[in-house]
C-alpha cells in the first residue's frame, strides 16, 4: 500500500515534482563546482546557482501550491509520511516566505565567490585577503536572522535551520554537560598507550595505492557502485541527487593514511543513510534526510564506532598490507593504536574522538558571538587561538590551522558546526541500543555489514525526513539526544581500555 493515500497529499507530492528537479540540477552544479569546474568559471557558476535559488523561491511560493499546502494542513487522519511531508513544506515555506529573494540571492553569490577566496586565503595563510568575505557573511547571516525570527537570540534562527527545533539553550547545554567530562578523560589518557603520535602518521605513500585501499574497502562495506561514487576534493563531502545517485569525495595528502580512510569511511555513513530511505519517499519533501544532526550521526557511527576497533582494523588489514606493503611489519593491535590515538590537534578534521567535540565548542561560541555582535570578524583569529590554548594546551601553527581551516563559513553556514557533536552523541546512541556495548564488535569481526546498515535502516534511515530530529530519536531510541551516552561510550572505549 501507498505511504501517501491522502488526495490532498498525493497532488502534493506529483506538484513538488518541479520543485525538486531544482534541488536535483542545484546539487549537481554544486557538486562540480568542486570537482571538475575551472577556477574562473566561479562567476557565471555563483550567478547560475543564485538564479537556481530564486527559481525555487518561485516554485514553493506559487499560490496555487501554498494553498494546497494549507489545505493539506487541515486534513484529517493523516499518517507520518503525509503528515511529515506537510511539516517539511511548512518549514520550507514560512523561510522563503520570510527571506526577501535579493537577499538569498547575495548570499548564493557571495558564497560562491568566497570558496575560491577562502582556498587562496588558507593556501598563502592570510586571513586579511578572506575577512571582507566573512565581514560580509556574517552580516548577511545576521539579516537571515532577524528576517526569521526567533524567542531568545538571533543564532537560534540559524541553528534551526540546521537541525530543526535546536536553539542556543540546548547547545549550551550539551556542551556544559561534555566539556569537563572529555578534558577529564584527557587527562586521564595522557600517558597510556592511546595517547601520542604514533610513527604511521609520518609515513608517506602513493595516491594510487590509498585509491586501491579506499575502493576495496567500500566494496566490504558494500558501497554500492551503481548507485554512488567517489572522487576527489580538497574538503571531502557526500551530496545526494537522489536515492540512486549518491556521490562522495575524499583526498589525499601523501601521508597518514588514516585520514583519507576515515574520510572515506564518514562519507560512506552520510551516503548510506541517502541511499537507504524508503524508495517511495525518493523525489517528495521527505526523500532525504532530516537533519545534519542526524545525518552526522550515521557518519560519525562508520568512522568512529565501527571503524576505530580492533575488529575493523583485523578486517581491514590485509588490504592495507595488500596495496601499502608498509603496514605489514605492523600487527592489528598496532595499526588499531594508530587509528584509535589520542592527542590535542589544532585541526578539527584531525582530531580524535575526546577531543572533537572541544574543537566544535570553540566554533560554537565564536559563531554566536558573531552573530550577536559581540565578537568583530577581525578579532576572530586572536579569540580562536586563545580558545584553543584553554580548551587544548595547544594554539595553531599558523591561521590556515586556525580561523582559516574550515570551509563552512565561505560557505555562508553559521549554525551548522553544533550538529557535529549531535551526531557523535547520536553515533554513541545508536552503538548503545543495538551492541549493548559488545554487539556491534561480534558484527564487525564477521564483516556482517548488511546487518549493521539492516539496524540503520529500521531505526533511522527509512524514514527520511518523515519525522522531526527529535522525534525520531525518540521513536527509535527512547530519548533525545543524550550527552551522557557519549560520555559512556569514550570512558568504556579510552578509560576502561576495553578492545574489541
Amino acid at each position: 500500500m501507498s505511504k501517501f493515500q491522502n488526495p490532498v497529499i498525493k497532488e502534493i507530492t506529483e506538484k513538488y515534482r518541479k520543485i525538486w528537479a531544482i534541488i536535483h540540477a542545484n546539487n549537481l552544479l554544486s557538486w562540480d563546482s568542486e570537482i571538475y569546474m575551472p577556477e574562473r568559471g566561479v562567476s557565471e557558476r555563483s550567478i547560475a546557482l543564485a538564479e537556481l535559488n530564486v527559481l525555487y523561491r518561485e516554485l514553493i511560493l506559487k499560490d496555487d501550491f501554498v494553498s494546497l499546502v494549507e489545505k493539506g494542513k487541515n486534513e484529517k487522519d493523516l499518517n507520518m509520511w503525509e503528515s511529515g511531508t506537510i511539516r517539511v513544506l511548512d518549514r520550507e515555506i514560512n523561510k522563503m516566505k520570510k527571506i526577501p529573494p535579493e537577499l538569498l540571492f547575495e548570499l548564493q553569490k557571495t558564497s560562491s565567490e568566497a570558496f575560491q577566496v577562502w582556498k587562496n586565503a588558507k593556501a598563502q595563510k592570510k586571513f586579511d585577503a578572506f575577512l571582507p568575505y566573512l565581514k560580509k557573511l556574517v552580516d548577511l547571516n545576521i539579516q537571515i536572522a532577524e528576517k526569521l525570527g526567533y524567542q531568545e537570540k538571533p543564532y537560534d534562527a540559524l541553528l534551526d535551520m540546521y537541525e530543526e527545533g535546536l536553539n542556543t539553550r540546548d547547545v549550551k547545554a550539551v556542551f556544559d554537560s561534555l566539556k569537563p567530562g572529555l578534558k577529564n578523560y584527557l587527562e586521564k589518557i595522557k600517558g597510556g598507550k592511546f595517547y601520542g603520535v604514533h610513527e604511521l602518521e609520518g609515513v608517506s605513500y602513493e595516491t594510487s595505492s590509498m585509491e586501491k585501499v579506499n575502493k576495496e574497502v567500500l566494496k566490504m562495506i558494500e558501497y554500492p557502485e551503481e548507485r554512488a561514487r567517489i572522487d576527489v576534493s580538497p574538503h571531502p563531502f557526500t551530496i545526494s541527487m537522489g536515492i540512486n545517485d549518491v556521490r562522495i569525495t575524499t583526498r589525499y595528502e601523501g601521508y597518514d593514511f588514516k585520514r583519507s580512510l576515515f574520510s572515506v569511511l564518514h562519507e560512506f555513513g552520510h551516503a548510506t543513510y541517502e541511499l537507504q530511505i524508503d524508495p517511495e519517499l525518493d523525489m517528495t519533501p521527505i526523500g532525504t534526510g532530516v537533519s545534519l544532526g542526524i545525518h552526522e550521526g550515521q557518519s560519525r557511527f562508520w568512522e568512529n564506532v565501527v571503524s576505530r576497533t580492533l575488529a575493523f582494523t583485523e578486517s581491514v588489514k590485509p588490504v592495507l598490507d595488500k596495496y601499502l606493503g608498509f603496514t605489514s611489519k605492523y600487527s592489528p593491535e598496532d595499526v588499531y593504536r594508530y587509528f584509535a590515538m589520542v592527542k590535542p590537534s589544532p585541526i578539527r578534521t584531525e582530531a580524535d574522538e575526546v577531543t572533537y567535540n572541544l574543537h566544535i565548542s570553540l566554533r560554537f561560541e565564536i559563531e554566536q558571538m558573531l552573530i550577536e555582535k559581540e565578537l568583530k570578524p577581525e578579532d576572530v583569529p586572536e579569540v580562536w587561538d586563545n580558545m584553543m590554548q584553554d580548551l587544548l594546551g595547544i594554539k595553531p601553527a599558523d591561521i590556515s590551522e586556525g580561523a582559516l581551516q574550515d570551509v563552512h563559513w565561505a560557505h555562508g553556514t553559521f549554525g551548522y558546526f553544533p550538529t557535529y557533536t549531535l551526531g557523535n552523541i547520536v553515533a554513541s546512541m545508536m552503538m548503545k541500543k543495538l551492541s549493548g556495548k559488545n554487539k556491534i564488535y561480534e558484527l564487525v569481526r564477521n564483516r556482517a555489514f548488511k546487518e549493521i546498515k539492516e539496524f540503520l535502516k529500521e531505526n533511522v534511515h527509512q524514514y527520511g525526513s518523515s519525522l522531526s530530529p527529535k522525534d525520531l530519536l525518540i521513536k527509535s531510541f527512547g530519548k533525545s539526544y543524550s550527552p551522557e551516552d557519549l560520555l559512556d561510550y569514550i570512558q568504556y572505549k579510552y578509560i576502561n581500555g576495553i578492545e574489541y
